[in-house]
């Protein structure tokens, strides 16, 4: 196939691709071919991989090629490429979670998402780097090395899913799946010119995801648009008895959403809290123009009070913290993954003290010690306790909105990329990076990041969150994708267009 063939295929939308491999249009062998190239040509610079499964990738195509031409059946995705976030169990493929500490480790089982993916003929290209355990808003914290942001190799595509945002951003992959626990879909979506979306908590299987914490952790899609995003969701959705926390309850019609976007007669709320001060000027100037579209649009728009999500970010990190030192305490280089100090006079402790020293990096050290500290003795009331009580009533704001109000909006982040190492030195500055997506993990509801322009400052891209309440998913996806829709026909293309070429 020419170059100029590839760069088309790399360039289309996973919906168009799905559409064109089963028609016998292309092949999914020659897609699949052009994404394993175009990652061949720009990682190098980009660093969105941790590993690619050349091998592996191109017999999954040729199998679903094999499908196609004996009438089978195959799945809506059939012969889509995807990146996945290297958080995810996959039999036989390197999976590290960005840590040092699961290097070199392979899983004897497939996560309940890689099932979907399988299910839904997706070809997966590979592991997508993030920071370590999850923990991060730049992708600095891997244990591999940073990510860079398409938009501008200096600066950082946003955490901890750096590595799937920038893989979409920079055609490498047509679709991504990463992980939110605080933001780390929507936020790298944001600050790359992406569609981030957290679905409600329990709607997509937690099974084989390598645990941060248990009560926050989701996985959802990445894309670069709307419909996009919604085909994914609904692939990878739905329950799954080997997760204990998944909602026996289908997937809302996410994908029939996309296609309505209508948003008359909507009534939309904008998040007194979660605005003005703090913001960057470019993006509260691209986030007011989104809500006048919308209003032309036919939708109505109020302001809305969430007078807690003032105390959502002190809570969150405390909770976090407090279940990652749980989750964590399995890696002690006893059973798998890295063993340090074992000279064969140490003792149990010493190999489990050597590990960790080694193979935890700075900020799942930090997150580790005040997680332990949190839950200890005499002071589990006073820390832990108090900030689950602060949950609730995020999520006691929340409701009252939603009483008022169908979806709420407020900008996905308070500024643009920023350059490397501009915060590594200040952990409370990189943590102000997620205080308007932290509340929506606090409650369980569902949001997206849709982008809305440039900021006129800097040229990067700003994004919009849409949240919605629990398992009503369905209502993000109608409002993202005509407001979507709104500013491709103001524009004439869509926003990622304009990322420059690598």
């Amino acid at each position: 196939m020419s170059a100029d063939g590839q760069r088309s295929l790399t360039r289309s939308t996973a919906a168009a691709l799905a559409a064109a491999i089963v028609a016998g249009d292309v092949t999914a062998l020659e897609v699949t071919n052009a994404h394993l190239a175009r990652i061949d040509e720009v990682d190098p610079a980009v660093h969105a991989f941790l590993y690619i499964d050349h091998e592996g990738a191109r017999a999954q195509a040729a199998a679903i090629d094999a499908k196609i031409a004996a009438g089978e059946p195959v799945g809506p995705l059939a012969g889509v490429p995807v990146a996945l976030k290297d958080i995810f169990t996959q039999v036989g493929i390197p999976t590290t979670a960005g840590s040092r500490i699961l290097e070199g480790w392979r899983p004897p089982y497939d996560s309940g998402v890689v099932d979907r993916l399988r299910e839904a003929g997706c070809v997966i290209l590979g592991k997508t780097n993030m920071d370590e355990f999850a923990m991060g808003s730049s992708t600095e914290h891997s244990g591999y090395g940073p990510t860079h942001n398409p938009w501008d190799l200096e600066r950082i595509p946003g955490g901890s899913g750096g590595g799937s945002a920038a893989a979409v951003a920079a055609y490498e992959a047509p679709l991504a799946v990463g992980t939110d626990t605080g933001g780390s879909i929507r936020q790298p979506g944001a600050v790359t010119g992406t569609v981030g979306v957290k679905p409600t908590y329990g709607g997509v299987s937690r099974y084989g995801l390598i645990a941060l914490a248990s009560s926050l952790d989701q996985a959802g899609p990445v894309a670069r648009t709307v419909m996009d995003a919604a085909l994914l969701h609904a692939a990878i959705g739905g329950h799954d008895a080997r997760d204990s926390t998944s909602i026996a309850q289908p997937v809302p019609d996410v994908v029939g959403a996309a296609h309505k976007a209508d948003v008359r007669g909507l009534k939309i709320g904008l998040v007194r809290q979660l605005m003005g001060e703090g913001y960057q000027a470019g993006v509260s100037q691209r986030f007011d123009e989104a809500v006048e579209i919308l209003r032309e649009l036919g939708a109505e728009v109020v302001e809305v009070s969430c007078p807690n999500f003032e105390y959502a970010l002190a809570a969150y990190y405390l909770i976090l913290p407090s279940e990652a030192s749980s989750n964590l305490a399995r890696f002690d280089g006893m059973r798998f993954g890295l063993r340090a100090g074992d000279d064969g006079d140490a003792n149990v402790e010493q190999v489990m003290s050597a590990t960790r020293a080694a193979g935890f990096g700075d900020e799942v050290k930090r997150r580790i010690m005040l997680g332990t500290y949190a839950l200890s003795s005499g002071y589990y009331d006073a820390y832990y306790g108090q900030a689950q009580k602060v949950r609730t009533l995020v999520a006691n704001d929340f409701a009252a909105a939603f009483d008022q109000v169908d979806v709420l909006l407020s900008p996905t982040t308070p500024t643009t990329a920023f350059k490397f190492g501009e915060k590594l030195a200040d952990p409370v500055a990189m943590y102000l990076n997620d205080i308007a997506t932290i509340p929506v993990n606090l409650a369980g509801n569902c949001a997206m990041s849709l982008p809305i322009g440039l900021a006129p400052e800097d040229g990067l891209p700003v994004g919009l969150q849409i949240m919605a309440p629990a398992m009503a998913d369905d209502r993000m996806y109608n409002v993202g994708s005509a407001l979507e829709a709104a500013l491709v026909n103001r524009w004439g293309h869509h926003l990622i267009e304009e990322a420059p070429a690598l």
